[in-house]
């Protein structure tokens, strides 16, 4: 931070600060609201990222479902800042951001990672007239171990778990060596159980739609550290990216912000190696190599946003836990529900069995969340016969059985 920053007040320190690293915007207001309602431009919402805003995946899907969200709602502008990171900004927190934001009248506040959820809870606690939303984190859910009880704080996330099943079973259905790499963030119990979910799809239609004995099956997960590459912090993810596919593993899955596993195979395909990967977060995550692309779930934030939002504007928001899955009469709409997947063109005929798999956990005649399931270490992680609980899913203590990779 400069010597002029440093003199001024703590709150316009941040905004000069923000201001030069850039990253800052404003959106186009949606048109003019109905009688009775807030005038155009007067209910402003801010977006704290963590990541760029076209990072080509989690960033860039909040960033254009809070955009559409803006526009679905009468009387509301947008404004953000991107990058909040220990990178790009190393002497900014994410509360810091917001404080800025209010100040230039927002009234509603999006915090976009599971990083930020001590920041979201301090703005909340700080600013009682503005409504915080955290996407992750529990800190809103009653039924849920880190309960608070902050009536203006709430969370909203998707049940990408299945999303996650869908792209494992893909992968399984792609792969001919049988070695499926997954790209992994940081560890905590939302990684652990979408890499998990992923495991679980791929050993099912492994063994079920490809005959192959699970046992055949390698699914290795690298962690680099962190949501995306912080040089210096992290394991590079296009060096991860290119040990797995330069050691054999033919299906890379993304489970982090950025598209290194899309990148990276199109390049080793270039090169001639018979590789395929999934992508994360993004709806159009396959146009970055669409040959070599089996699909990729994706959330569709627009929707529940544009829900808070409302009840914000209506001055009818409470703290509530929003924990959304697909549709599943039609999981490939980006509509009203939050969990989505678009199967990728190298798929093939094989898209058949991911329709299959779809309808069957649609209609419950497949359970991957039903015993017997084991942890990496051999105990138990639901009985024979026992269906988990959503507390037994969202705070995944360990991966499952058969899968390579440490749980911690």
């Amino acid at each position: 931070m400069s010597a002029t920053a440093k003199k001024l007040a703590p709150g316009a320190a941040i905004a000069l600060l923000l201001g030069a690293c850039g990253g800052q915007n404003t959106s186009t207001t949606s048109s003019p609201a109905a009688t009775g309602s807030p005038a155009a431009g007067d209910f402003v919402v801010g977006m704290v990222l963590v990541g760029p805003k076209q990072d080509g995946g989690w960033n860039q899907s909040q960033f254009e479902g809070i955009e559409g969200a803006v526009k679905n709602v009468p009387g509301t502008k947008l404004e953000y800042v991107d990058k909040v990171n220990p990178a790009d900004r190393p002497n900014v927190k994410g509360s810091q951001v917001a404080d800025d934001l209010i100040a230039k009248g927002a009234k509603f506040v999006v915090f976009n990672s599971d990083d930020f959820k001590d920041d979201a809870l301090e703005t909340a606690k700080k600013h009682p007239n503005v409504t915080v939303i955290h996407a992750s984190g529990d800190y809103a859910w009653k039924d849920g171990k880190n309960f608070k009880n902050q009536p203006n704080l709430g969370n909203i996330m998707g049940k990408m778990e299945y999303g996650k099943m869908i792209a494992g079973c893909a992968a399984a259905l792609g792969t001919e060596t049988g070695k499926i790499g997954y790209l992994g963030p940081l560890i905590n119990d939302e990684t652990r159980r979408y890499a998990s979910s992923a495991f679980m799809g791929a050993k099912y239609c492994w063994e079920n739609y490809r005959k192959k004995p699970a046992s055949d099956l390698d699914f290795k997960v690298t962690w680099i550290g962190f949501w995306f590459n912080i040089p210096g912090k992290t394991l590079d993810p296009t060096k991860v990216a290119d040990d797995f596919y330069n050691g054999g593993y033919d299906v890379v899955m993304s489970g982090i912000d950025t598209p290194e596993a899309a990148v990276q195979g199109k390049k080793a395909a270039e090169a001639g190696k018979k590789v395929k990967f999934t992508h994360y977060d993004l709806a159009t995550g396959c146009n970055l190599a669409p040959d070599i692309c089996l699909g990729t779930p994706f959330y569709n934030w627009a929707s529940p946003y544009a829900e808070a939002i409302k009840k914000a504007v209506d001055g009818k928001y409470t703290s509530e836990f929003v924990w959304l899955g697909p549709n599943w009469e039609d999981i490939n709409n980006p509509g009203a529900k939050m969990i989505g997947f678009n199967p990728g063109t190298a798929l093939g005929e094989n898209k058949k069995f991911i329709d299959q798999f779809v309808k069957g956990l649609g209609d419950g005649s497949i359970d991957l969340l039903k015993g017997p399931v084991n942890f990496q270490d051999g105990t138990p992680f639901l009985k024979a016969g026992e269906k988990a609980t959503d507390q037994q899913i969202w705070y995944l203590p360990q991966l499952l059985a058969g899968m390579e990779g440490p749980s911690k």
